[in-house]
């Protein structure tokens, strides 16, 4: 497949947080480090050709748990030099759930995390103008303040005008936002200036109410992004514009053992694939395949 003459630089912004999951031994669990955009970041590292540059923009506390996360993600090829670190927050936590279909649910301690001051102060928006593609997800809008969120998505703007691409997940989490119309209000402003759009079908239905599939993807044609694809869950993904060819079939997991991180995993992979030089086609079943890899093991993130 064709690959882009020059390196690009992405930026993945968002919350890291520690993730418990259930252990083999009684009264345990296994502790990872996860969240939505770091998800994407690694397996858009995983599958990105060498050469490009991969950065994840957070803030982390000053504590050994920030340390050890801030090295994990290093660990993954990716740049941590806009990594900022606040001098008395600590990360997020949160814990999986998991039923006897591999459903995954979620506990949160989230709401004094260090990534909440995110861009307030630093590291600055402006941080970001030397990046090819920023990444962000409606759950980066959701924990941020509104003049911060107001700001970021000001920026964002301006940052296409100058030739940057914007790729989003709505990634629609009620329990961050106030109210589904806040949410409905921010994550609608995100689409509207969207280059690459990302969103998940039960995500779109519960947030902007849409009766079906085909609904979604009409409000997308609205939006004017250049590139989209509709994520379906088992179903596989749909294109959200042009496609030639028709993709799939796409194969269904032969095990579902945990569903977490199969919409970050998918955004990865699509994002590596499409900006590597991929057609829509190929890009949407790299996101299929290894979102079908990562549900069949524990926890977000594959062992290597």
């Amino acid at each position: 497949m064709p690959r882009p003459e020059q390196p690009l630089a992405i930026a993945c912004v968002g919350e890291a947080m520690i993730e418990l999951s259930d252990s083999a031994a009684p009264d345990t669990a296994t502790l990872r480090f996860a969240g939505d955009t770091l998800n994407a970041a690694i397996y858009l590292r995983r599958n990105l050709g060498q050469g490009h540059c991969v950065s994840f923009v957070t803030v982390l506390g000053r504590d050994g748990f920030s340390d050890r996360m801030a090295a994990f993600v290093a660990a993954e090829g990716i740049d941590t030099a806009l990594i900022a670190r606040h001098p008395e927050r600590l990360p997020g936590i949160y814990a999986i759930s998991v039923d006897a279909a591999g459903q995954r649910s979620f506990a949160y301690w989230r709401d004094r995390s260090a990534a909440r001051t995110l861009f307030d102060p630093e590291p600055s928006l402006q941080a970001l103008a030397a990046f090819d593609v920023v990444y962000l997800s409606g759950i980066t809008l959701a924990i941020l303040p509104d003049a911060v969120r107001a700001a970021l998505l000001d920026w964002i703007a301006g940052y296409r005008f100058k030739g940057g691409r914007f790729a989003f997940d709505s990634n629609y989490r009620p329990r961050l936002w106030d109210s589904v119309e806040d949410a409905r209000h921010w994550i609608g402003r995100a689409w509207q200036i969207c280059d690459i759009a990302l969103p998940s079908l039960d995500d779109e239905m519960a947030l902007f109410g849409d009766a079906d599939r085909d609904a979604v993807v009409a409000r997308f044609a609205g939006y004017g992004a250049a590139v989209g694809v509709l994520k379906c869950g088992i179903d596989g993904p749909v294109p959200l514009v042009a496609c030639d060819p028709a993709p799939g079939p796409f194969a269904r997991a032969d095990t579902v053992v945990d569903t977490t991180a199969a919409g970050d995993s998918f955004v990865g992979a699509f994002l590596a694939a499409h900006l590597g030089g991929a057609s829509l086609t190929e890009a949407m079943q790299a996101g299929h395949e290894q979102a079908r890899a990562v549900i069949g093991h524990k926890g977000a993130i594959l062992p290597h």
